[in-house]
């Protein structure tokens, strides 16, 4: 199951209590000082994993409590201090601050972390002539995760314009492929080879009119496209239930730059599909009248034109 977006709590651990203790033998008619200081509580540290594609793990474990410092002793011992703890997560993700809607950190390289929440200091022990402390607290905090997959391309399009299609034929990726709206319901990668270049592509869900709103969860999804170099925007040509593939153009640009102009403003490569239907002809005709750019032509379904596809993207990139 993908899961692009999870809640979690995390705690540092308190550090250890300092040590009120006193040396004395039969030569002291007074106690020396020689309580220990209290050890530091564990950090909690975020790190970016490759290896990991989903935030489906956060949905069963939420909560993570670092461990306390050990407490001080006599004879001037200080406590143990506690391992930190090392949360992973996928390449990619964004940490943000509920309680201050603070961005903490973009993981977008492997192995990236950073310490979110630290342990407590130590207290001190009474070894420095005074009183002895308890350790400080720990940092709390309630983050948010949220996954923006990283890919150097992205297919866009409406529902049922074979975008799955699309990406199942040119790489590794296997998604669900049915005569119907909404068949991808969470974004999938692909790696495609090229003679020139090993790229990622990601299929993305298909967007509606109202994506950039949250209708049809487009805003969810339109968020994986904002690492990509370069949009593929593919256009049922053949106009699969009575659609218009010039009002389609128009709608999925006009969510895009509602969503984001960065967004928009990414390079696209024009993509007209189900060229072998009959009507694709003549509705691409109509397409290319208004839509003065360079339109690639393909059957996804029958795997026609997609190695000149290919080539194009690779030159892109």
């Amino acid at each position: 199951m993908f899961i692009d977006s999870a809640k979690i709590y995390v705690k540092g651990g308190n550090g250890g209590k300092g040590c009120q203790s006193f040396y004395r033998d039969k030569y002291q008619r007074f106690g020396i000082p020689d309580g220990g200081d209290g050890g530091r509580g564990a950090d909690i540290i975020i790190r970016a994993d490759r290896n990991l594609h989903t935030l489906l793990d956060f949905q069963y474990n939420r909560h993570f409590y670092g461990a306390h410092g050990g407490h001080g002793s006599g004879n001037s011992k200080k406590g143990k201090e506690a391992p930190f703890i090392v949360i992973r997560v996928p390449m990619g993700t964004v940490v943000k601050d509920i309680k201050t809607d603070c961005l903490l950190r973009d993981l977008d390289k492997d192995q990236d972390e950073f310490i979110v929440a630290r342990g407590g200091k130590g207290g001190l022990g009474n070894h420095y002539h005074r009183e002895a402390t308890v350790g400080d607290p720990g940092e709390e905090k309630e983050l948010l995760l949220d996954l923006k997959l990283i890919a150097d391309v992205g297919i866009i399009g409406f529902p049922n314009a074979g975008k799955s299609t699309l990406i199942s034929n040119i790489s590794n990726a296997h998604p669900k492929v049915a005569a119907y709206p909404f068949t991808t319901k969470s974004p999938v990668l692909g790696v495609i080879r090229s003679p020139d270049k090993t790229f990622v592509m990601a299929d993305i869900p298909g967007l509606i009119e109202g994506s950039s709103l949250g209708k049809g969860l487009g805003d969810r999804f339109l968020r994986h496209v904002e690492r990509t170099k370069i949009l593929i925007h593919l256009i049922d040509m053949a106009g699969f239930e009575g659609r218009k593939p010039l009002e389609d153009y128009a709608a999925i640009n006009e969510e895009l730059k509602k969503y984001s102009k960065e967004v928009y403003k990414k390079t696209q490569i024009i993509v007209a599909n189900k060229m072998d239907l009959d009507g694709a002809d003549k509705n691409l005709k109509k397409f290319k009248e208004s839509v003065k750019k360079k339109v690639y032509t393909i059957s996804a379904l029958k795997s026609e034109g997609l190695e000149e596809l290919i080539e194009t993207i690779a030159k892109k990139l």
